[in-house]
């Protein structure tokens, strides 16, 4: 018997290793734009304005199309749905390797953002289903860890290409025909995705734990709706204070090459691939180390403290924003920014394993669906409000270092304050759903001893 245990474990662990691995594709596709501005605009005489609706394009689409693929992953097969993403975010990688104006390539990056809409959703819904409830935050945050990795492999990644190719003569492909050699990096970041979806083929949809659990034991139906009102002020807090530090994050993460540039004459690629290395070491570490606290402290009764790990990095992250100011070289700004990677990547991970538990299992993808499109809009706002605060108001030699110290205290700062004030209140939800599971699980317990005494 504790072999069969033993096995359905270590393949609930590989359906998970293979989600992450679905999740660090799917950021390097996303990333790899952002490091290929330079040659892109010069070659299709892009301006800056059109470059930003790329990113915000992509944005706003994989929010937009969450919410139905949700919805589906809640009813239809989790596996074929991800499948069908995973190729379609591919193949619209693989176009940008051969579009040649602006329109094209936005519809290119809006066909990505749909197709890896379908990740977030299936994955949380997935996971819910194979692992243990007490090990869903490390099981999700681990999930979480392909995005960390991937974010960084696509800076180390794009500023080798961007070095290689800025000046690059074109290059001729058989039956694709001329293309820029800044276009080859999208065949290739694309590659992976297929060798992931072969491996697709090793996992099957899993059974679902339908409904909610009743004080009687039985199950009964969740609706989104529902959801919600019971947990109105936990999901508020949860939702509206981690788009807040995923506003903050991603401006710190998007201007993080050209502060280089500008503030210690640093060139945006060579600066990228530093970067991308302590991001794939340091990113990891800060999210599996606080989701093995979180874990640690929830299984002794602190249900709060996802909410409170999440608050103290948004906070370590302030402090090393701050510290950033006072560097003098590359060097020590480097040095400054293994802390500062270290606590970015705290509160990204658990604030979607804070979700799976205790959204039931008929509503949790479209839980994540709504939160995705809310953080989104942090996601596609950060970049945007730290360039117009730079123009507006910063316009020193230094000032995008000001205007990303401005960005990162005053929606840090309110981030914090979300997650300390509805704290209380998530762990009120958490409790509910442990209460609600004990009695399902003495329910389950006497009905076998009743049959059994038959």
């Amino acid at each position: 018997m504790k072999k069969t245990i033993d096995r359905t474990m270590l393949y609930n662990w590989w359906v998970v290793t293979l989600l992450m691995l679905a999740g660090l594709v799917s950021f390097v596709d996303r990333q790899i734009i952002a490091l290929l501005v330079e040659p892109m605009k010069n070659d299709l005489h892009l301006t800056d304005t059109e470059v930003g609706w790329l990113y915000t394009g992509f944005a706003i689409f994989y929010a937009m199309a969450g919410i139905p693929i949700a919805w589906l992953a809640d009813r239809k097969n989790r596996k074929l749905i991800l499948s069908a993403g995973l190729s379609l975010w591919t193949l619209f990688t693989m176009c940008g390797g051969v579009v040649n104006h602006f329109w094209s390539l936005f519809l290119v990056r809006v066909g990505v953002g749909v197709g890896e809409a379908t990740l977030t959703p299936v994955a949380h819904s997935i996971i819910g289903d194979v692992m243990p409830k007490k090990q869903l935050p490390l099981a999700i945050v681990i999930f979480q860890g392909g995005a960390i990795l991937g974010t960084g492999l696509a800076f180390i990644f794009g500023g080798f290409v961007v070095s290689q190719v800025r000046h690059a003569a074109p290059i001729d492909i058989p039956v694709i025909g001329t293309i820029f050699a800044w276009q080859a990096s999208f065949f290739l970041v694309a590659c992976p995705g297929i060798l992931v979806l072969f491996l697709l083929l090793t996992i099957r949809e899993p059974l679902r734990n339908h409904g909610s659990v009743s004080q009687a034991g039985s199950s009964v139906k969740t609706s989104l709706h529902a959801f919600y009102r019971v947990n109105c002020k936990a999901i508020l807090c949860h939702h509206s204070g981690f788009a807040s530090l995923i506003l903050m994050g991603n401006a710190f993460v998007f201007w993080t090459p050209s502060f280089f540039e500008r503030s210690h004459n640093v060139l945006a690629e060579d600066a990228a691939i530093v970067y991308g290395l302590i991001f794939l070491v340091f990113g990891p570490m800060g999210t599996l180390l606080s989701a093995f606290f979180a874990q640690k402290r929830m299984a002794l009764g602190n249900y709060g403290s996802l909410s409170s790990i999440a608050a103290m990095g948004a906070a370590g992250l302030v402090m090393s924003v701050a510290l950033l100011q006072t560097a003098e070289s590359a060097f020590f700004a480097y040095l400054l920014y293994v802390p500062a990677i270290f606590f970015l990547n705290i509160p990204f991970g658990l604030s979607f394993a804070a979700l799976p538990v205790i959204a039931p299992p008929d509503v949790r993808a479209r839980v994540v669906a709504v939160y995705m499109l809310v953080a989104s809009a942090g996601t596609a706002l950060g970049p945007l409000i730290t360039g117009w605060v730079t123009d507006s108001f910063f316009t020193s030699d230094d000032g995008l270092m000001r205007s990303l110290m401005f960005l990162t205290l005053f929606f840090g700062t309110l981030g914090i304050s979300l997650l300390i004030y509805g704290r209380s209140a998530y762990a009120e939800s958490v409790s509910r759903v442990t209460q609600e599971s004990s009695l399902a699980d003495g329910g389950s317990r006497l009905e076998l001893q009743d049959q059994a005494s038959r």
